[in-house]
């Protein structure tokens, strides 16, 4: 499916409010440096920093279905593992209106409901946003309009990714998105 002129990297047999690990990464806009910098291997945020810190540990309180794993707020972005787990699926077949859908993907044109990756990581930028431009009496701060994510799906990878996350700070000068 088409993501105005480009194409989703998301998988389109998926539904991205199934019980899962995924790998998240937020970018700020540009990926400028708003929440902290690097000294000696260790993150050390700022006051906006503790605040995207502080939203990503209170998103179990918002969504039941969610549980942490590792994370971390870097300078100028966020890595994480979120873990979805629903005891009990209640949602309802979404179809078009001809009856059908081709892949899960076309319906994520449809409200897919608040238990989702992508609503669950837009909660989470309005809110700091939000709570950042409040901060500094001005419009100021940005997240880079889409995320990153990609499913775990064993644990070697799982590990492997916790591994990467833990270790992102160490490795701050070697980044991808140290700029």
């Amino acid at each position: 499916m088409d993501n105005f002129l480009g194409k989703s990297h998301r998988l389109q047999n998926w539904n991205y409010g199934w019980n899962g690990f995924y790998y998240i990464t937020i970018c700020t806009k540009n990926r400028q440096h708003y929440f902290g910098k690097i000294e000696n291997g260790e993150m050390i945020l700022n006051s906006i920093g503790m605040v995207a810190n502080r939203f990503w540990r209170e998103i179990p309180e918002h969504f039941n279905n969610v549980k942490l794993d590792e994370f971390v707020v870097m300078p100028n972005h966020i890595h994480a593992i979120l873990i979805i787990d629903n005891d009990v699926e209640t949602r309802q077949c979404l179809v078009s209106e001809d009856g059908y859908m081709d892949t899960i993907g076309q319906q994520r044109w449809q409200n897919q409901g608040r238990e989702t990756i992508s609503s669950i990581v837009g909660s989470f930028k309005s809110i700091c946003t939000k709570t950042i431009n409040r901060m500094q009496d001005e419009i100021f701060f940005v997240w880079q309009p889409r995320f990153y994510d990609h499913i775990i799906r064993n644990e070697t990878s799982l590990n492997s990714i916790r591994e990467y996350i833990r270790d992102n700070p160490l490795k701050w000068d070697l980044d991808e998105y140290n700029r």
